[in-house]
């Protein structure tokens, strides 16, 4: 059974077993309660401790990978110029979107009381900084109590600053720190799948808690946050597609045909990595040259994923106002910036794997909870389809429109 399969099943079950214990004995579901609590807090936390080690890893081996890729030619250049304001698009988009969805259909008052009293471990929100406050803590005077006080804005600042130092070395002194952040990349990676693993025990005993507390209203309020995540990740998804495809010229019937086999293994396998055969096969039949696709489609997989800005800043400004956090517009632009910076060095796995890990750092910069994210995680399956298959549709579409006109490479694999 899939790993999503799973936790979702769990997630199901624990609301379930919460809500009749609750309604068929109060005194047996409130003795449970203290059981089950600590096995989902330890859980949360063994998830949580791997976030900002593999931030850092991930947003210095993803410079370094840039910067390298960068050094391919023109296209290669011009196309990660394009990605890196595209991300940059995508979450000012979600930032505009979400909150006026939850303007339009917010989530009942009633059922946002109950899920904030069932949920332990959520302190008070507190006031948001001011622009200047804000601007004064960007630059950190201790990395590592940044890092200790998961002040990951600071700590996303001097990671950057560093890895870009890094690319400045000779390639003897580059080579040896790329490889260790790698490993730490790929160790941390390892130990997220371990924690997965035991995702069932640890989001079964959250939402046995949860359901005993907030009874059926934790439903709907679940049902509630996937319709709004989702749908901003259906309208960015649609949205950029098209204007990608008006800059291109293209004919959106045409590209439908050329598209809907890349898009039908997105679906299948949530996976971007495994649509990239498709999505080569597409690009061709779109008239844009092989050796073209060839070098922009893999930047893109690797580096480039649209939905990833806006559903991961939709998510933690959902959060914030599920649990009434205050938002101003300097916390809101320091959480564009942060969602589109741990984008471009995300990895192309399901979204399982990756969902604190992204989230957690634009939820910090916003002031809302982690802790709701342990349950979140769970109902991530149709998200996590609509992320791969919005990220697969934009790939094509920017393929596309950055080669249109454009000769095939010279030998070695640059545009003279």
């Amino acid at each position: 059974m899939p790993s999503s399969t799973r936790i979702l099943l769990s997630l199901i079950v624990g609301l379930v077993a919460g809500i009749a214990l609750a309604a068929w004995s109060p005194p047996v579901a409130e003795a449970a309660i203290p059981i089950a609590q600590p096995i989902g807090t330890a859980w949360l936390n063994a998830l949580q401790m791997t976030v900002v080690p593999l931030v850092v890893s991930l947003l210095v081996t993803g410079v370094a990978a840039t910067a390298e890729a960068a050094q391919a030619g023109r296209i290669a250049g011009r196309s990660i110029a394009a990605f890196v304001t595209l991300l940059l698009v995508s979450a000012v988009a979600a930032a505009l979107l979400t909150p006026w969805l939850l303007d339009l259909v917010p989530l009942p008052a009633d059922a946002g009381a109950r899920l904030r009293a069932a949920l332990t471990g959520v302190t008070a929100p507190p006031a948001p900084p001011g622009i200047g406050d804000l601007m004064a803590r960007i630059v950190p005077t201790n990395i590592l109590a940044s890092a200790a006080a998961d002040a990951f804005l600071p700590m996303i600042l001097f990671t950057l600053v560093f890895a870009f130092a890094v690319t400045r070395l000779d390639a003897d002194l580059r080579r040896p720190l790329v490889q260790f952040f790698t490993g730490l990349r790929e160790a941390m990676l390892v130990v997220i799948g371990w924690v997965l693993w035991l995702a069932p025990v640890g989001v079964f005993a959250l939402a046995l808690v949860v359901g005993a507390r907030a009874g059926t209203a934790a439903l709907g309020a679940l049902v509630h946050y996937v319709g709004v995540v989702s749908t901003v990740g259906v309208i960015v998804s649609v949205g950029g597609a098209l204007a990608m495809l008006g800059l291109a010229r293209t004919g959106a019937a045409r590209f439908v045909t050329a598209s809907l086999p890349a898009q039908a293994v997105a679906i299948s396998t949530q996976s971007s990595i495994a649509s990239l055969p498709a999505m080569l096969k597409g690009a061709e039949r779109l008239g844009v040259p092989v050796p073209v696709a060839g070098l922009i489609l893999p930047l893109a997989v690797a580096m480039f994923r649209w939905t990833g800005p806006a559903m991961n800043l939709a998510v933690a400004i959902y959060v914030a106002r599920w649990f009434g956090v205050a938002l101003t517009p300097g916390t809101i632009a320091a959480a564009v910036l942060v969602a589109a910076l741990t984008s471009l060095g995300s990895v192309s796995l399901p979204g399982q794997i990756s969902f604190v890990s992204a989230i957690a750092p634009i939820a910090a910069v916003l002031g809302a909870p982690v802790v709701p994210l342990g349950l979140l995680v769970a109902v991530e399956t149709l998200p996590d389809i609509i992320r791969t298959l919005g990220n697969v549709t934009m790939d094509l579409a920017v393929t596309r429109w950055l080669g249109r006109g454009s000769p095939p490479p010279a030998e070695g694999g640059s545009i003279a």
